[in-house]
């Protein structure tokens, strides 16, 4: 590991904001909730278990995983009187929300009354991700590049669309609302496009996400994500990733939550970060801010690199997964103090933070996902990585075992001086760990090894 927590104190103690506060046991630094419980939520508390300026570090519900980095607590992250209770009784600080649907319930605001901190945005800067087309709408009222849209509320109006936008290439089904990554569906014909907008708008296959239907022509290119930390003015983007979002080897297959990731890419140089910045990710936390409703937080803008340039395909108005698994190990920065910043309103104050090296991250999947799967598995192996990092996304414990508890079961994370480097160390981690149906893409970072 790259980050010694003793040399970051001594150098880098004194850049906290408020640091002469002190708890009652005579320690300087601050009480941390994460609120989630998947791959994500595991990379943000172990990077926040490094941090200098962190004195306890809960999270609810958390995992068998977290478990080993944080106090767990037996709260959902949608029980958000029972997240504020928490935060009460364990005299919490800083709060720091993983999921999506808390924060466009509202969790930011409820705990913000109560008198915490919080990093994260506000129920009404969270329709930049919870609602397409008030995205749209933001991006359009601040110049962004994204996909021509066409947004939708009948049949015979997504048909018309369909055909509208229908390019060479094909067109782009999306709900609406929040769909746990399984909104969208990157058609290759009118046909492919039109089953899926009966399954959503007709059937009813998302519930109440699909009411509305966004139709966007299909961009062209490779895809990269930004996670960039913002306190509602001030931005700080992270090392760009990239994330392979379909199920299969090549690119085929159904959309997933995410199969894996790596990073650095090659996509992104200093030119093309320079104008991601004063194309996209500056303008839309300015229209925000315009707006009355600053984007506080994690601007994650998963972006399609075109032969014009770089345009939006989503925004998501938290950290990404598993794009936070590769992205954090990589960061050579106390992530405490950063998350304090864009609660407080002073990141601008901070040094800019640097990222170091590669990392390459592969999921490890139960049989059937993205559809039904079985759960329960045990799982083996999981002492068996060497170096390698392993977060965990779904599990649980039974007795003395892990076992499996969801789709994405886990992340193995590898670091090296290079992407290449990287995914040879994670794949040979990757398999020491076995669980009945067990499967993973073989092609993660392929392209840049």
């Amino acid at each position: 590991m790259w980050y010694h927590k003793a040399v970051y104190e001594q150098q880098h103690l004194k850049i906290w904001p408020g640091a002469s506060h002190t708890k009652a046991s005579g320690n300087m630094g601050y009480r941390v909730l994460v609120v989630g419980k998947g791959g994500r939520e595991h990379a943000i508390c172990w990077k926040l278990a490094q941090s200098a300026v962190v004195d306890a570090l809960y999270c609810a519900p958390g995992n068998p995983g977290i478990a080993a980095n944080a106090h767990c607590l037996p709260i959902q992250p949608m029980d958000i009187p029972g997240i504020v209770a928490a935060v009460r009784q364990h005299d919490i600080d800083l709060v720091v929300v993983g999921p999506e649907d808390p924060l466009a319930a509202g969790i930011t605001d409820a705990l913000e009354v109560a008198g915490t901190l919080v990093a994260g945005p506000s129920m009404a800067a969270a329709q930049l991700e919870a609602s397409k087309s008030f995205a749209n709408g933001v991006m359009a009222a601040a110049n962004v590049p994204t996909a021509q849209s066409i947004t939708v509320s009948n049949r015979d109006e997504g048909v018309r669309a369909i055909g509208a936008l229908l390019n060479a290439h094909g067109v782009v089904v999306k709900a609406d609302g929040l769909a746990a990554g399984k909104g969208v569906v990157v058609a290759d014909s009118a046909a492919e496009a039109i089953t899926a907008l009966d399954a959503m708008l007709v059937g009813g296959s998302l519930g109440d996400a699909g009411r509305t239907i966004v139709i966007e022509e299909r961009l062209v290119g490779p895809e990269v994500s930004i996670l960039c930390l913002s306190d509602g003015t001030t931005i700080v983007p992270l090392q760009p990733s990239c994330d392979y979002k379909r199920a299969f080897d090549n690119d085929e297959g159904p959309n997933t939550g995410g199969m894996g990731n790596y990073t650095p890419t090659s996509y992104v140089d200093d030119a093309m970060m320079a104008r991601i910045k004063t194309e996209i990710l500056q303008p839309t936390i300015a229209e925000m801010a315009k707006r009355g409703t600053p984007m506080k937080g994690v601007l994650f803008a998963g972006l399609m690199i075109c032969e014009d340039g770089p345009r939006v395909i989503e925004f998501n108005c938290r950290f990404g997964d598993p794009e936070t698994q590769v992205v954090l190990p990589t960061l050579d920065a106390d992530l405490g103090v950063l998350l304090h910043a864009v609660a407080t309103g002073t990141l601008g104050d901070q040094p800019r933070p640097r990222s170091r090296g590669a990392a390459v991250g592969v999921v490890l999947a139960s049989a059937g996902y993205p559809e039904n799967y079985p759960k329960g598995m045990p799982i083996s192996g999981l002492d068996e990585t060497g170096d390698a990092l392993v977060f965990h996304a779904g599990t649980a414990r039974d007795g003395e075992r892990i076992v499996t508890d969801g789709g994405r079961v886990l992340c193995v994370v590898a670091l090296g001086e290079t992407v290449g480097e990287a995914r040879t160390a994670a794949y040979a981690a990757a398999n020491q760990i076995s669980f009945e149906g067990a499967w993973r893409r073989e092609d993660i970072a392929l392209r840049e090894s």
